[in-house]
């Protein structure tokens, strides 16, 4: 009976990344592979989610409450005007925030525009909609944007952009220089943006977030998506939502209550708290990122890989194979689970730009296979495990003569 199947469920596959996960769970080993902490959830938010289900909120429930915040909070931190009666969708979590954003705006045969590498399940929205991938490579190893690439990649077709900063997998944090060239192509081309800023909160070195949305004439074409998720550790809560124009916002909010009709009741209530937080808790947890970040930057450089960029944002680390491995980021992600015990995704996940025809194409194009994506969001006990089980691997030569 297979063949009911539709076209786009038979061209689907399981998440690569998720399904990493299930493997370190399956060889107890340490997952470095899914974005999702290891570590306690703030108590103060714990408590207020066990108060609102001992108050059984147990039922469909749309908080009003969360949209005054996040309208209050895009102020402070944007300077944007947001309705939080008409501008706002709460959803089951970022990632629902932004497939009911593309399904909302996107017909068959629409354009849409992606940075490449990328995040897994924008392509696969996209694509569910009938919409047609376009891919822009950023070029390696800062991860640059080439204006001349973007704007050659817009066309008459070209519906909307999805925008991720901070990024994932690299970890880049996109400039206002670079924010200008996007805005005025969406601008030039009367097209829309959907962005994913789950990591707005996390960004190190004194680098600041700036949305998208901010610049001038792009408040009115951009769909900002983001969650509880990242700040506040509470990946399993699915708390999202869609910051929109009211026309937007509204027809996300339509398609939301058809496919799940509500997010969690209870953790709804908890968010209330999560979003009050201090300024303290957010530069508190900048900082926790930020040693992190530092100590699996000089753990993998300690055993030989290369690190061209260091992350700015996000909770991930993208580095590149050490110089004389000589297996692709594959090859180096299985022999890392069987002889050292610890999950890491490997980096073509996450490309997407297809090889042209010309002959220097595919050297150019080598870069694809020598990243592997590492997760620092774990427990420093966690980490340190990771460390010694990576210092087994110093003289390991096979790694760099398989």
């Amino acid at each position: 009976m297979e063949e009911k199947l539709s076209s786009v469920a038979k061209n689907f596959t399981p998440s690569p990344i998720q399904e990493l996960s299930h493997l370190a769970q399956r060889c107890n080993a340490i997952n470095l592979a899914e974005g999702f902490p290891d570590f306690p959830a703030p108590v103060r938010i714990k408590n207020a989610a066990v108060s609102a289900i001992n108050s059984d909120f147990n039922q469909y429930r749309h908080v009003q409450g969360i949209c005054d915040h996040l309208a209050a909070a895009m102020k402070k931190m944007h300077d944007l005007d947001v309705n939080p009666l008409t501008d706002i969708a709460i959803c089951c979590g970022q990632t629902e925030a932004f497939a009911a954003a593309i399904f909302g705006v996107i017909d068959p045969g629409d354009e849409v525009v992606l940075f490449d590498p990328s995040y897994e399940t924008y392509e696969g929205c996209i694509t569910m909609a009938g919409g047609v991938p376009v891919f822009v490579a950023l070029d390696p190893p800062q991860w640059t944007l080439c204006p001349g690439k973007l704007l050659k990649s817009f066309t008459g077709r070209t519906k909307a952009i999805v925008w991720n900063s901070p990024h994932n997998p690299t970890g880049k944090v996109f400039s206002k220089e670079e924010l200008e060239v996007i805005a005025e192509a969406c601008c030039r081309w009367d097209c829309l943006a959907i962005t994913d800023e789950v990591y707005e909160h996390i960004t190190f070195d004194d680098k600041k977030h700036i949305s998208l949305a901010s610049l001038p004439g792009m408040q009115k074409r951009t769909v900002i998506t983001s969650s509880l998720s990242k700040t506040f550790s509470v990946t399993g809560w699915r708390i999202g939502w869609a910051i929109a124009p009211a026309f937007a916002a509204s027809a996300i909010r339509n398609i939301h209550v058809k496919i799940t009709d509500s997010a969690p009741a209870p953790f709804q209530e908890a968010a209330l708290t999560a979003l009050t937080s201090p300024p303290e808790y957010f530069e508190g947890l900048k900082k926790e990122y930020e040693f992190k970040r530092d100590f699996i930057v000089k753990v993998l450089t300690s055993i030989g890989f290369q690190i061209h960029f260091k992350p700015q944002g996000s909770v991930f680390l993208f580095a590149e194979l050490p110089k004389n491995c000589l297996l692709s980021d594959v090859e180096y992600a299985k022999e890392l689970v069987k002889e050292a015990g610890v999950v890491a995704v490997p980096g073509c996940g996450f490309f997407h730009t297809k090889l042209s025809m010309e002959p220097s194409s595919e050297a150019s194009c080598n870069y694809q296979k020598r990243y592997v994506r590492f997760a620092f969001c774990k427990s420093i006990a966690t980490l340190a495990a990771a460390a010694q089980k990576f210092s087994d691997l110093k003289n390991a030569t096979r790694y760099e003569h398989p």
